[in-house]
């Protein structure tokens, strides 16, 4: 059952979602034959007063992700279904980077992200990533459950 996704973003997170947002990121973009972008932002809060270098924090993040997710991010490369696959790493405020930086440029069909899991007071004073997302991008958002 086709829906005409073109283009799908997933958000990685590094929380206990982030390899099933993975997976349903790569078999949603073969069924589809879609371009697959992987993006993850480093929350720059806790940073900015300290004058970190963000560029090789994000680079430095990307091995990371590129090791930790090595064998799902093959999975997607040599799947002849899908056209293109990407990993992007930005650093800055988790929602606004995300959104400005890493999904608008890219224009996408779908949005998948992880459910966080907060606890009820950190959510009182952040939110919620995937309900901003819900709320602001101009597509579709799949949220991935926790177990």
């Amino acid at each position: 059952m086709a829906f005409g996704y073109k283009r799908i973003f997933a958000a990685l997170d590094g929380a206990s979602t982030q390899r099933a947002v993975m997976e349903r990121a790569i078999a949603l973009a073969e069924e589809e034959h879609a371009e697959l972008t992987f993006g993850h932002v480093i929350d720059s809060v806790p940073y900015e007063a300290s004058g970190v270098d963000f560029e090789l924090l994000c680079n430095e993040g990307k091995i990371r992700i590129e090791t930790d997710l090595a064998d799902l991010l093959e999975k997607a490369r040599n799947n002849a279904d899908i056209p293109s696959v990407q990993l992007i790493v930005r650093a800055g405020r988790i929602t606004d980077t995300l959104q400005k930086q890493l999904i608008e440029p890219i224009e996408p069909d779908l949005v998948i992200c992880g459910e966080r899991g907060l606890s009820n007071i950190k959510y009182v004073f952040v939110g919620s990533v995937s309900t901003y997302l819900i709320r602001n991008v101009r597509c579709d958002v799949l949220v991935v459950k926790q177990d």
